[in-house]
Protein backbone atom coordinates (compact mmCIF):
# COMPACT_ATOMS: atom_id res chain seq x y z
CA UNK A 1 0.00 0.00 0.00
CA UNK A 2 1.53 3.47 -0.84
CA UNK A 3 0.84 6.17 1.79
CA UNK A 4 0.36 9.42 0.27
CA UNK A 5 2.86 12.39 0.77
CA UNK A 6 2.43 15.33 2.70
CA UNK A 7 2.09 17.08 -0.92
CA UNK A 8 -0.72 15.34 -2.00
CA UNK A 9 -2.86 15.41 1.24
CA UNK A 10 -2.21 18.94 1.18
CA UNK A 11 -3.42 18.99 -2.44
CA UNK A 12 -6.12 17.04 -1.21
CA UNK A 13 -7.44 19.34 1.09
CA UNK A 14 -7.21 22.20 -1.10
CA UNK A 15 -9.15 20.69 -3.67
CA UNK A 16 -11.85 19.87 -1.46
CA UNK A 17 -12.23 22.94 0.57
CA UNK A 18 -12.28 24.73 -3.52
CA UNK A 19 -15.46 22.57 -3.65
CA UNK A 20 -17.18 24.90 -1.29
CA UNK A 21 -15.16 28.18 -1.25
CA UNK A 22 -13.71 30.67 -3.93
CA UNK A 23 -9.96 29.46 -3.92
CA UNK A 24 -8.39 33.66 -3.44
CA UNK A 25 -10.62 33.36 -0.48
CA UNK A 26 -8.52 29.58 1.09
CA UNK A 27 -5.94 30.61 3.68
CA UNK A 28 -2.75 28.15 4.43
CA UNK A 29 -3.91 28.06 7.78
CA UNK A 30 -7.42 25.96 6.35
CA UNK A 31 -5.77 23.87 4.05
CA UNK A 32 -3.56 22.58 6.84
CA UNK A 33 -6.29 22.26 9.54
CA UNK A 34 -8.55 20.44 7.07
CA UNK A 35 -6.12 17.63 6.76
CA UNK A 36 -4.71 17.90 10.11
CA UNK A 37 -0.74 19.65 9.12
CA UNK A 38 0.75 22.74 10.34
CA UNK A 39 1.61 26.11 8.66
CA UNK A 40 5.05 24.99 8.70
CA UNK A 41 4.61 21.67 7.03
CA UNK A 42 2.97 23.39 4.45
CA UNK A 43 5.79 25.71 3.87
CA UNK A 44 8.45 23.11 4.24
CA UNK A 45 7.00 21.88 0.83
CA UNK A 46 4.83 24.91 -0.85
CA UNK A 47 5.78 28.64 -0.89
CA UNK A 48 2.17 29.30 -1.28
CA UNK A 49 -1.19 28.17 -2.42
CA UNK A 50 0.06 29.25 -5.98
CA UNK A 51 2.78 26.86 -5.95
CA UNK A 52 0.26 24.01 -4.87
CA UNK A 53 -1.58 24.59 -7.58
CA UNK A 54 0.96 24.56 -10.03
CA UNK A 55 2.73 21.23 -8.20
CA UNK A 56 -1.17 19.80 -8.29
CA UNK A 57 -1.59 20.53 -12.00
CA UNK A 58 1.86 19.35 -13.10
CA UNK A 59 1.23 16.00 -11.55
CA UNK A 60 -1.61 15.84 -13.91
CA UNK A 61 -0.31 16.85 -17.25
CA UNK A 62 2.74 14.55 -16.20
CA UNK A 63 0.33 11.66 -15.38
CA UNK A 64 -1.69 11.69 -18.52
CA UNK A 65 1.48 12.07 -20.68
CA UNK A 66 3.24 9.11 -19.50
CA UNK A 67 0.64 7.13 -20.31
CA UNK A 68 1.70 7.29 -23.60
CA UNK A 69 5.10 5.81 -22.58
CA UNK A 70 2.93 2.36 -22.74
CA UNK A 71 2.59 0.16 -25.46
CA UNK A 72 0.25 0.58 -27.77
CA UNK A 73 -1.60 4.05 -26.29
CA UNK A 74 -2.11 6.35 -28.92
CA UNK A 75 -1.86 10.29 -28.83
CA UNK A 76 -5.72 10.25 -29.70
CA UNK A 77 -6.54 8.29 -26.81
CA UNK A 78 -4.12 10.70 -24.43
CA UNK A 79 -5.91 13.85 -25.61
CA UNK A 80 -9.55 11.94 -24.99
CA UNK A 81 -7.53 11.46 -21.44
CA UNK A 82 -7.26 14.99 -21.08
CA UNK A 83 -10.41 16.57 -21.96
CA UNK A 84 -12.06 13.88 -19.67
CA UNK A 85 -9.80 14.65 -15.97
CA UNK A 86 -10.25 18.40 -17.06
CA UNK A 87 -14.35 17.59 -17.54
CA UNK A 88 -13.79 15.69 -14.51
CA UNK A 89 -11.99 18.91 -12.69
CA UNK A 90 -14.25 21.36 -14.50
CA UNK A 91 -15.71 22.80 -11.11
CA UNK A 92 -11.78 23.01 -9.64
CA UNK A 93 -9.86 24.30 -12.68
CA UNK A 94 -13.10 26.84 -13.12
CA UNK A 95 -12.60 27.90 -9.91
CA UNK A 96 -9.14 28.65 -10.09
CA UNK A 97 -9.61 30.48 -13.56
CA UNK A 98 -12.39 32.77 -12.03
CA UNK A 99 -11.51 33.38 -8.67
CA UNK A 100 -7.52 34.04 -8.82
CA UNK A 101 -5.74 37.07 -8.53
CA UNK A 102 -3.14 35.55 -11.14
CA UNK A 103 -5.64 34.31 -13.40
CA UNK A 104 -3.02 35.05 -16.77
CA UNK A 105 -0.25 34.16 -14.76
CA UNK A 106 -2.35 30.58 -14.05
CA UNK A 107 -2.63 30.66 -17.90
CA UNK A 108 1.27 31.16 -18.38
CA UNK A 109 1.76 28.61 -16.17
CA UNK A 110 -0.49 25.57 -18.18
CA UNK A 111 1.15 26.51 -21.37
CA UNK A 112 4.89 26.26 -20.28
CA UNK A 113 3.86 22.89 -18.71
CA UNK A 114 1.84 21.69 -21.51
CA UNK A 115 4.83 22.72 -23.56
CA UNK A 116 7.25 21.30 -21.81
CA UNK A 117 5.84 17.40 -20.90
CA UNK A 118 5.18 17.52 -25.23
CA UNK A 119 8.58 18.76 -25.98
CA UNK A 120 9.59 15.86 -23.94
CA UNK A 121 7.65 13.75 -25.86
CA UNK A 122 8.74 14.72 -29.04
CA UNK A 123 12.74 14.64 -28.09
CA UNK A 124 12.06 10.86 -26.64
CA UNK A 125 10.05 10.10 -30.04
CA UNK A 126 12.53 11.55 -32.43
CA UNK A 127 15.90 10.62 -30.43
CA UNK A 128 17.09 14.05 -30.59
CA UNK A 129 18.94 15.90 -27.58
CA UNK A 130 16.70 19.02 -28.51
CA UNK A 131 13.69 20.91 -30.94
CA UNK A 132 14.96 22.85 -33.94
CA UNK A 133 13.61 26.34 -33.67
CA UNK A 134 11.00 25.46 -36.27
CA UNK A 135 9.31 22.38 -34.30
CA UNK A 136 9.65 24.29 -30.78
CA UNK A 137 7.66 27.32 -31.89
CA UNK A 138 4.99 24.67 -33.78
CA UNK A 139 4.99 23.34 -29.88
CA UNK A 140 4.60 26.41 -28.16
CA UNK A 141 1.62 27.59 -30.86
CA UNK A 142 -0.42 24.24 -30.23
CA UNK A 143 0.06 24.41 -26.53
CA UNK A 144 -1.11 28.16 -26.64
CA UNK A 145 -4.03 27.29 -28.29
CA UNK A 146 -5.02 24.01 -26.80
CA UNK A 147 -4.77 25.95 -23.30
CA UNK A 148 -6.28 28.92 -24.59
CA UNK A 149 -9.38 26.59 -25.71
CA UNK A 150 -9.67 24.38 -22.72
CA UNK A 151 -9.71 27.45 -20.44
CA UNK A 152 -12.96 28.83 -22.49
CA UNK A 153 -14.30 25.31 -22.72
CA UNK A 154 -13.84 25.26 -18.72
CA UNK A 155 -15.38 28.19 -18.77
CA UNK A 156 -18.71 26.73 -20.40
CA UNK A 157 -17.30 29.41 -23.45
CA UNK A 158 -18.10 26.50 -25.53
CA UNK A 159 -20.55 23.32 -25.58
CA UNK A 160 -17.98 20.47 -26.76
CA UNK A 161 -18.07 16.41 -25.70
CA UNK A 162 -14.51 15.31 -24.43
CA UNK A 163 -14.92 13.37 -27.38
CA UNK A 164 -15.32 16.67 -29.48
CA UNK A 165 -12.44 18.41 -27.95
CA UNK A 166 -9.76 15.80 -27.94
CA UNK A 167 -10.52 15.50 -31.83
CA UNK A 168 -10.32 19.04 -32.12
CA UNK A 169 -6.89 18.99 -30.58
CA UNK A 170 -5.89 16.15 -32.68
CA UNK A 171 -6.60 17.69 -35.84
CA UNK A 172 -5.22 21.30 -34.78
CA UNK A 173 -1.69 19.46 -34.34
CA UNK A 174 0.74 21.12 -36.88
CA UNK A 175 1.97 19.06 -39.73
CA UNK A 176 5.56 18.77 -38.38
CA UNK A 177 4.49 17.58 -35.19
CA UNK A 178 2.69 14.44 -36.43
CA UNK A 179 5.57 12.55 -37.59
CA UNK A 180 6.48 12.14 -33.53
CA UNK A 181 2.84 12.10 -32.18
CA UNK A 182 0.35 10.44 -34.43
Amino acid sequence: MKRKTAKELLDESFRELSEKKSIDKITIQEITDNCGYSPATFYRNFRDKYDLIAWGYTRDVAGIMDWLDGKNYQWKQTLLDGANHFLEERDYLANLLKHTSGQESFIRYMVEINYEALKKYILKASGKNRLDKKDELYVRIYCLGTVSLTCEWILGRHEASPEEIAEIYEHSLPAPLQKYVL
